[in-house]
């Protein structure tokens, strides 16, 4: 598969257009508010028996996968004996503990692939923007190509991709979001994306800020976030299609991008992220041990826990007006936060019911997950998986979450999983009580089926099963029918 090196920037036909962001703020939040009451239209948020049904009809599919409209991650692929050679485009690649979880979800299906024996090319930058020499282990070659800024510098990239190019083609090539960008994508002739985050739910972020933080002020600042997300979305609709075939780690963005972006149903599929299932696992012991070392009380009644960035927008300010109301009730009932952030500081002021642990060693985080009755995940970022979710559930824990249509629809689908909430104070205070009402108990019965479920839908070998598929359907349309002969 040859491609071209072009150096001179590339003008996409699909570009911009001039618009006007002096429109009256009435007129698009009326539009936002439209387009966002019809997202929940097509992603209800279901509860029940309907998941389990769901599953069972999964497993008995029988046709061609580019047909299928629910997560591959629920079928099973057996033994497969092609090789494939694949170049990857990625934002960045984890170095140390602080990367985010594109990044982490990158290393995980990419090694998992080369592990499989995949050729995997990946063209990215080190996630601490330090200088570092490119990573070659057995089959995973990682090209690190930054500009002055630490970013991808996608002309060098491309002239490390055309030099491997040239000494054998590319069976395929996998874009992480824009990592390769729209107008350089219409130059491969055969490129897959995958979204981990699409304007149409930013645009559902913005509102959900715009509703909670700026009519706490005074004198509310200006909503230009919001004037831009409808044009950037308008943007956005319009340079998909520069690419061939669209991955979603959530199904509701699958349903998105057929039913509002108009992309072909067979061009878009669903592919949940998973989590190395060997290193988040059900481990007591470690949590008894991880609740000693950092002052937990023996008779504490309930232990939450919170990871990530320690950022406004995800939700933080929420959690900690939250707690801090529980605690003048609830003294027994202690909280975890890891991460690094602004807001670390000012969950330590709410006294000795929290613990704020910093930002943890990938070694750490399983323990972490351990030591905790139930995690807890305030995001107002509805766009895409938080793999925090996922790491919980493995390591045995329910979750309590926003009632988002990618979390409800592709990881809380039941009850039994764990509690939701609507993103307000409020909601997540009776959703926090309803933990505490439901008691320790209750929470690791929850547990198990929450284990159960992601050890059967959201492990890295699931996932690099599915992605291994879709790569081999692409290249070869005998690979598209399931169930196969070696399929289980």
């Amino acid at each position: 598969m040859g491609s071209k090196h072009q150096s001179s920037r590339f003008s996409s036909s699909s570009s911009s257009p001039s618009i006007c962001f002096s429109n009256r703020f009435s007129t698009i939040l009326t539009v936002t508010i439209l387009f966002t009451s019809l997202y929940l239209f097509i992603s209800p948020i279901k509860h029940g028996s309907e998941p389990l049904a769901r599953t069972i009809m999964e497993t008995g599919f029988n046709g061609d996968l580019r047909d299928a409209n629910f997560p591959w991650n629920s079928l099973f692929f057996g033994n497969n004996f092609e090789k494939l050679k694949l170049a990857v485009f990625s934002k960045t690649w984890p170095i140390g503990a602080a990367p985010g979880g594109m990044e982490r979800h990158a290393a995980t299906l990419y090694q998992a692939l080369a592990a499989k024996g995949h050729e995997i090319h990946v063209f990215t930058v080190p996630s601490d923007r330090k200088p570092h020499i490119d990573i070659h282990q057995g089959n995973l070659h990682v090209y690190f190509a930054a500009n002055d800024h630490g970013s991808v510098n996608c002309s060098l990239a491309f002239e490390i991709f055309n030099t491997i190019n040239a000494n054998g083609q590319f069976d395929y090539v996998h874009t992480e979001s824009v990592s390769l960008p729209h107008w350089r994508a219409k130059m491969v002739p055969h490129v897959a994306v995958t979204w981990h985050g699409i304007w149409y739910e930013i645009m559902h972020s913005k509102l959900f800020e715009e509703l909670v933080f700026n009519s706490q002020e005074t004198i509310p600042k200006p909503v230009s976030e919001l004037h831009e997300a409808m044009p950037r979305l308008v943007d956005e609709i319009r340079f998909f299609p520069s690419y061939t075939q669209h991955i979603c780690i959530s199904k509701s963005a699958g349903e998105v991008l057929v039913n509002i972006y108009q992309l072909p149903q067979r061009n878009v599929h669903v592919i949940l992220n998973g989590v190395d299932e060997t290193k988040f696992v059900h481990d007591p012991e470690s949590g008894t041990r991880f609740r000693k070392k950092h002052g937990i009380p023996i008779n504490a009644s309930i232990v939450m826990g919170v990871a990530g960035r320690l950022v406004r927008d995800k939700g933080h300010p929420f959690l900690h007006e939250a707690f801090s109301k529980i605690t003048k009730t609830y003294t027994g009932v202690y909280l975890l936060v890891a991460g690094s952030g602004p807001w670390g500081k000012r969950y330590a002021e709410l006294g000795s019911n929290v613990k704020v642990l910093g930002a943890l060693e990938p070694s750490e985080l399983s323990e972490f997950y351990n030591a905790i009755d139930v995690f807890v995940n305030p995001t107002l970022r509805p766009q895409g998986l938080d793999l925090t979710l996922m790491e919980a559930m493995h390591c045995g824990k329910p979750v309590l979450t926003p009632n988002y249509p990618s979390i409800v629809g592709s990881v809380v689908v039941n009850q039994s999983y764990g509690y939701t909430f609507s993103p307000n104070v409020e909601s997540l205070v009776e959703a926090l009580k309803s933990v505490i009402k439901d008691g320790a108990k209750v929470l690791k019965n929850k547990g198990i089926a929450c284990r159960q479920h992601a050890l059967s839908m959201f492990t890295a070998t699931k996932m690099a099963d599915a992605y291994e598929r879709f790569f081999l359907c692409m290249k070869n349309d005998r690979f598209c029918h399931y169930p196969l002969p070696t399929d289980c």
